[in-house]
């Protein structure tokens, strides 16, 4: 009887274990997908690190750390075989990363020019001014102006933001 109650209870003990898991898993993703993609990235790159430390602590205080160095002697060694035939397809490795992110750039730049083009709301322009609906001109004077002396490209701004803030100047002036 002693046993059968034994085995119960590390049976009970598993399953709140991974209740607990589901849980904290669950709450877990819930506040991630409040988190702008910055900081979660960070996070992310925090978690790994821990995670590959924590796996390397491990392994080096049971004394089974032998395998990892064994793979990285055989990485060393491939590398090393595989680097004339890298450098040989240099530049064609080169241009292929070129048009690869250079086509990323040139989608990126024709959406903003879309967005340039007067495809804003009224509120939408409001939004971007922070004012409310209704705003007199001279309010939304100002507050272009405002706006344009922290985020002009000049001062180290961004010409997209810059761009946003004029048409949405221009949208409500002629309205």
């Amino acid at each position: 009887m002693a046993v059968g109650s034994l085995i119960l209870e590390k049976t009970l003990i598993r399953i709140f274990l991974i209740l607990l898991l589901v849980i904290i898993a669950f709450f877990g993703l819930r506040a991630f997908r409040k988190v702008s993609p910055s900081v979660l990235s960070k996070y992310i790159r925090v978690l790994l690190l821990s995670i590959i430390g924590g796996a390397l602590l491990y392994l080096t205080a049971t004394g089974r750390l032998n395998w990892f160095f064994a793979l990285l002697g055989v990485a060393i060694a491939f590398m090393l075989r595989l680097m004339p035939a890298l450098l040989h397809y240099g530049p064609q490795l080169r241009r292929l990363w070129q048009e690869f992110s250079g086509s990323k750039q040139n989608s990126s730049q024709r959406q903003s020019d879309a967005r340039a083009n007067g495809k804003m709301s009224v509120e939408e322009a409001y939004e971007v001014l922070g004012l409310k609906p209704g705003a007199s001109e001279q309010d939304i004077i100002a507050a272009h102006r405002k706006l344009m002396q922290k985020i002009h490209p000049d001062r180290g701004g961004s010409d997209y933001l810059a761009a946003k803030i004029n048409l949405a100047k221009k949208i409500l002036l002629k309205k």
